[in-house]
């Protein structure tokens, strides 16, 4: 699976193609393809294992390939040693030096004149928020601030390309919040092509041009953010991706899916008639009314618990005449006060036919 760069004219900053790599009987990546535009930042998303960081070592030249090439700006890098890539890359560990100062930090792979190093590393350290830290080490700074020096020292030489793998996961969820704001930002101002592992998915979703969601070794989908959580293509990512409503179906038609032998409308283009499959709905598109108003795919439901997650609310519901399926639904705060729901009492529910999306049970 592929991704077409945002603008074809322009040489992509990173292509990876048919990437593989394999220890001993283990296959750790399986034809990856992939490119990167200029100026992009691209976080490579999945659970432990998938390949994510497998692949950001092979980009780095840290781990050898088993097959495929990489390329950068058009040059093939492949079999090229990490000194001659052109790259800067922060890892989780922050991997800073405790016996030097900040200033020697960032300095660390920088030539040229003293004062030359010197005026880099005022200019970076004011372009991280640290400015007067040079003679701090490491140790006297918390671990925000020690990810800004990593940063920083990253950008040192003004590389092509800027790797990060997992940078935020040591951080708590504050400062990890603010701090995922600020690198976005920063990259945004320099224009340095970026791509992050990540296995947080707000953290993509809320950073990344484009997301790569992996599973074992193969991308599963390559996307917006918008495309990955609203259009998933594979049950894998449906799953993965935010919350969600799963139950089971047969087709019976086209445009229709009989769940617990209640017709339900899909919008969607459908397998043959008889296959069975998993259908998959956002809690959000979940829709509760106050009164009765009829229409397709409505039915009346039970509620139950009541979650307030800060903006919204998540109403767990079940619906008795489609078999009491288990419905959440996600409501404003308004909303519910509209809903005015009450233990016991009934609300109907619609699932819209154009939400609904139903994957092959060999899929799922």
């Amino acid at each position: 699976m592929g991704a077409l760069c945002a603008d074809a004219s322009r040489e992509p900053a990173l292509a990876v193609v048919g990437l593989h790599k394999r220890y001993g009987e283990f296959t750790a990546l399986s034809a990856v393809d992939l490119t990167v535009a200029p100026g992009e930042f691209v976080c490579l998303l999945g659970p432990s294992g998938c390949g994510k960081t497998t692949l950001l070592r092979l980009i780095a030249g840290l781990e050898a390939v088993s097959g495929g090439r990489i390329l950068m700006r058009g040059r093939d890098v492949t079999r090229l040693p990490p000194m001659r890539r052109d790259y800067g890359i922060v890892f989780q560990s922050y991997a800073l030096f405790p016996n030097l100062s900040v200033a020697e930090n960032i300095a660390y792979g920088l030539s040229g004149r003293r004062e030359h190093r010197a005026r880099r590393v005022a200019e970076l350290l004011a372009l991280v928020g640290l400015d007067g830290a040079e003679r701090k080490f490491p140790a006297q700074l918390s671990g925000g601030q020690q990810q800004r020096v990593a940063l920083a020292r990253a950008l040192a030489t003004n590389p092509g390309l800027l790797l990060l793998d997992e940078p935020l996961s040591a951080l708590d969820a504050r400062v990890r919040e603010h701090l995922r704001r600020e690198i976005k930002d920063l990259q945004a101002r320099l224009g340095v092509t970026t791509v992050m592992v990540t296995h947080d998915q707000e953290e993509a979703l809320a950073m990344a041009d484009r997301v790569v969601v992996m599973s074992r070794g193969r991308v599963e989908q390559i996307g917006t953010p918008g495309e990955i959580y609203g259009q998933p293509r594979t049950a894998f990512v449906a799953d993965f991706i935010g919350r969600a409503n799963w139950f089971e179906a047969t087709v019976r038609r086209h445009g229709e899916i009989a769940v617990d032998r209640v017709t339900l409308s899909v919008a969607q283009a459908l397998p043959e008639p008889g296959s069975t499959g998993r259908v998959f709905l956002r809690p959000e598109d979940v829709r509760l009314h106050p009164v009765w108003l009829g229409g397709p795919n409505t039915a009346l439901a039970r509620p139950g618990k009541i979650e307030h997650l800060g903006g919204f609310c998540r109403v767990s519901l079940t619906v008795p005449l489609w078999g009491d399926l288990p419905l959440l639904a996600d409501v404003s705060q308004d909303e519910l006060a509209r809903l005015r729901l009450v233990p016991g009492q009934l609300v109907p529910v619609t699932l819209p036919a154009d939400r609904l999306r139903m994957f092959a049970a060999e899929a799922a």
